[in-house]
């Protein structure tokens, strides 16, 4: 692939994602405007290099980006407007608000703080926070085209093994909640990160908790 084939790909891509998300209603709710643009863009620059490496002479392989470009961006603006949906019928549901829902226009992450589901260094999941989990558990069958992942992290206090057997635990705790409250398995996964993803320092105690953390990751199938 050239590097002039390239350029001209990512800027199709870009041209399209902001085309095929404009809307005339002024009065939308300027953050979902911008989920599913997220989404448009995410679509149009995997069609993009689908086209790309479809085969063909160089002029094939241009057209075919501008061709899936503009599929893709057309599916993208679709799933980042669901997850907007998604996530604030969630937001709605949930009666915890140290519980986080961010939108990543192609995913729907959900954060839970280890220590409003955890005592330290236990898998066992208090049963005071057992009601959020089975509201999530509702929303995703509410929104039946979507797998999840459920992934543990701790900080990096103690053994690394121990964190990560530790998180893998917490990690399936979840899992076994949202399936025991309808969720089918074959959508949940659970991961184990222990102390390897850090989304802040851990040489201070308000970073520490910050990384002590479940996420549910809601990835749409279609």
């Amino acid at each position: 692939m050239t590097r002039a084939t390239s350029l001209f790909a990512i800027s199709v891509a870009s041209l399209l994602a902001l085309t095929a998300c404009v809307s005339p209603d002024r009065g939308a709710n300027n953050n979902d405007f911008k989920k599913t643009t997220v989404g448009a863009a995410i679509g149009a620059g995997v069609g993009a290099v689908a086209g790309l490496i479809s085969g063909g002479d160089s002029a094939e392989r241009k057209q075919n980006a501008v061709k899936g470009a503009l599929i893709g961006a057309a599916g993208g603006a679709v799933t980042g407007n669901i997850l907007d949906r998604q996530a604030a019928a969630l937001k709605q549901s949930l009666g915890n608000d140290r519980v986080t829902i961010t939108n990543m226009g192609d995913r729907l992450i959900v954060t839970l703080p280890q220590d409003i589901l955890f005592a330290s260094g236990s898998a066992t999941l208090r049963s005071d926070l057992q009601s959020d989990l089975i509201a999530v558990a509702n929303n995703l069958q509410a929104y039946p085209e979507s797998t999840v992942q459920v992934v543990g992290h701790t900080d990096s206090t103690g053994e690394a093994a121990f964190n990560q057997t530790l998180s893998n635990s917490r990690a399936n705790s979840v899992v076994n909640v949202l399936a025991g409250a309808g969720v089918p398995r074959s959508r949940l996964q659970g991961i184990g990160r222990g102390e390897d993803q850090p989304v802040a320092s851990n040489l201070t105690e308000e970073g520490k908790a910050q990384n002590r953390r479940v996420e549910i990751v809601i990835l749409p199938t279609s």
